[in-house]
């Protein structure tokens, strides 16, 4: 696995390698490949975080989230079962669930 510093540098061999894949194909590459772009675009929703390369710790969330989706073959995350560690480390970079001092009628 490569030196990954940020979450834009995770690739489907990355991912490949954390779910120990020997061989991958090219379906299997783009199959990775989606569920890695699944997972950056639920971690931005769920914490309201646009620049996820900002926040190092949520690279084990990417790599946690395509684990879990392709152990299951879904192309969504199953927010009601999310894993202890993901559902910690999203919770401490929630920003869209902080009020913003705006008063709604």
């Amino acid at each position: 696995m490569n030196n990954i510093t940020k979450v834009s540098d995770i690739t489907y061999s990355d991912i490949a390698s954390y779910i120990r894949l020997s061989e991958v194909s090219t379906s299997e590459q783009n199959y990775l490949t989606t569920l890695i772009n699944i997972s950056k675009d639920f971690i931005s929703k769920y914490t309201g975080i646009s620049d996820l390369d900002n926040y190092p710790d949520l690279i084990i969330v990417v790599f946690v989230l395509c684990q879990d989706m392709y152990d299951t073959r879904s192309l969504y995350v199953d927010n009601s079962n999310l894993n202890k560690v993901v559902d910690t480390i999203l919770g401490m970079h929630s920003i869209n669930l902080l009020p913003n001092g705006e008063i709604n009628d």
